[in-house]
């Protein structure tokens, strides 16, 4: 469950929304009036391609196998659909990536579809909800094709029981809401999510504890390497950690994942030189495949291979969505056209933007000093790369000289760094819009808290000459992996720090040594459905502010005693 902004309908007359959509479809200047987030939706449709007159589409053949959303979603949606009445609403579930899983009653000019994306439908609720990962709601005209024109839908993301990632989304359609937002059945949308995720919560627990079980009896007897993953979780033994590459391991992470689909028992074919070879059995719970259990054996006399050396910080991380951002980032690199990195502050933009020009000169331009450009853009040669970083910091005259460039040298090779954060103007909003389909979103640490006991080597300072290297007890490392890290990589670098510049104590690091929050460690109590929604509000207004406390108070309207009360209560 989370909370809702009114929709940007709310303060504009239907009938004039009408009108302004009217005069965009045919290139004419839009009125005054229209919300600007309807408009730079508009516009990212005719982006996209995507015709205003689009027919209903033709129903796809179901995606192969049942995915974990759909079958935790099926029992929950199979009791609740009764309630939709008869006729006039829709219930729709898509995954991650909008693709529409199940649906169940109708709504007219909402027949059969086989997905929500903005690149195939435009504006809508499901995708709206999908990128601010909070309640979305779209009313008759501010949808972009004519058959959703006498359309109100409302969107809720379902999230994930641990990371917090949208799994996917929750839609009620119905006739036009003469009444405007917000949507009659909101309540019933958000109280059907939180459903959905008690479920996933619950199954969670079960996937868990079959992965062990299916691990420990694998790992039975001295020196069995052996590794169990699902995709999100990951056991490996102290002999399987020796056999184990990058490469290989990532051979084993898109294994378990086909496993949910096909069957691959047997020998999974390694890269050359992996030095080991892998027999995998799936693990199954309640007749599907929710994971691999792989068995390493060490080739007779591998080849020797040359030490390799720790890849860069900003390439550190094994975790599935990053892997899955960096290689997406260097796929669009690779092309020449500009490229947007965006994400949370700290979450490595502007290190992994320097990682993907590589080692050719680079002119760097920092909005957050220059807001409009004139400094860098003077001193740029054409037949350099471009670095541009804090986009969000631009001024008019910046945008309006970035704008320009591009014009004049559409070849150039652009890198743009953008923290979301305060509503963009309208000129950057442009230039966002024209970037977005170029555009790769670096996951914030808590969705990726696996990676962390990769990053700790990787951002603790040389020790002093006879000095030995900084360690951590599992109990730290415990909580370092339960913290949020609002400031991200950047945050846990200056813990890292400070802890390896004046600690005086010797030995590992104990968790009585860490910073007061980190050490209070996450919630130990099960939280009630209203605790797990307020969480999940407060944890995204921190986001949004960068981590700032006082900011984030002020934005949900409570007082800052309050909000730290409240993110202690969750930590008991």
């Amino acid at each position: 469950m989370t909370t809702t902004d009114p929709s940007p309908a709310a303060t504009t007359a239907r009938p004039s929304l009408r009108v302004a959509r009217e005069r965009f479809l045919s290139g004419r200047p839009l009125p005054q009036g229209v919300p600007e987030e309807v408009a730079a939706a508009w516009r990212r449709a005719r982006f996209f391609g995507v015709p205003h007159d689009l027919e209903e589409s033709v129903a796809c053949p179901p995606l192969a196998g049942e995915s974990t959303l759909l079958g935790a979603a099926r029992p929950v949606l199979d009791r609740i659909v009764p309630a939709l009445g008869v006729g006039g609403s829709l219930l729709v579930l898509t995954d991650e990536r909008l693709r529409v899983l199940w649906t169940a009653g109708s709504a007219p000019g909402f027949g059969a579809c086989t997905g929500l994306s903005e690149q195939e439908v435009g504006h809508n609720s499901a995708a709206l909800a999908l990128r601010t990962r909070s309640r979305a709601e779209v009313h008759g005209p501010e949808h972009f094709l004519d058959r959703w024109q006498d359309v109100s839908a409302v969107s809720v993301p379902v999230l994930g029981p641990e990371s917090g990632q949208v799994l996917g989304t929750l839609t009620v359609a119905s006739r036009l809401c003469t009444a405007g937002p917000p949507h009659p059945q909101a309540a019933f949308a958000e109280a059907t999510v939180a459903a959905v995720e008690t479920e996933l919560r619950a199954r969670a627990g079960r996937g868990e504890r079959a992965l062990l079980d299916a691990y420990m009896r694998a790992a039975r007897g001295p020196d069995r390497a052996v590794a169990a993953l699902d995709g999100r979780n990951r056991l490996v033994s102290d002999a399987a950690q020796r056999l184990l590459t990058p490469e290989v391991l990532g051979v084993l992470e898109r294994t378990a994942a086909d496993a949910r689909h096909r069957d691959v028992t047997g020998v999974v074919r390694l890269p050359e030189g992996a030095g080991c070879t892998a027999r995998v059995t799936p693990v199954r719970l309640d007749g599907r495949t929710i994971g691999i259990v792989a068995a390493l054996e060490p080739l007779d006399d591998p080849a020797p291979a040359a030490p390799a050396s720790p890849p860069p910080v900003t390439l550190t991380g094994s975790s599935i969505p990053w892997r899955h951002a960096v290689g997406r980032a260097v796929e669009l690199v690779r092309s020449g056209d500009p490229l947007l990195l965006t994400g949370e502050r700290g979450t490595g933009k502007s290190a992994l933007a320097r990682e993907l020009f590589g080692p050719d000169p680079v002119q760097v331009a920092d909005a957050a000093r220059d807001a409009g450009l004139d400094q860098a853009l003077s001193a740029w040669q054409p037949d350099r790369r471009l670095l541009l970083r804090h986009a969000e910091r631009l001024a008019q005259a910046g945008v309006a000289a970035l704008n320009s460039l591009l014009d004049q040298h559409p070849d150039t090779r652009l890198l743009v760094t953008y923290t979301p954060g305060a509503p963009a103007g309208p000129c950057l909003q442009r230039l966002l819009d024209k970037l977005s389909a170029r555009s790769v979103t670096l996951p914030p640490l808590r969705e990726r808290t696996e990676d962390i006991r990769e990053l700790l080597p990787a951002l603790t300072p040389r020790p002093a000459p006879g000095q030995p290297p900084l360690t951590w007890t599992l109990d730290a490392l415990r909580a370092l992996e339960a913290y949020p890290w609002p400031g991200n990589v950047t945050e846990l670098a200056h813990v890292v720090r400070a802890l390896a510049e004046h600690r005086r104590a010797s030995g590992p690091v104990r968790r009585a040594e860490l910073p007061d929050a980190v050490r209070e460690g996450p919630a130990a109590r099960p939280l009630s459905p209203m605790e797990h929604a307020e969480r999940a509000a407060i944890l995204e207004a921190l986001r949004r502010h960068g981590g700032n406390k006082a900011r984030t108070a002020v934005a949900l309207g409570i007082g800052r005693a309050t909000l730290y009360r409240k993110l202690r209560e969750y930590r008991r």
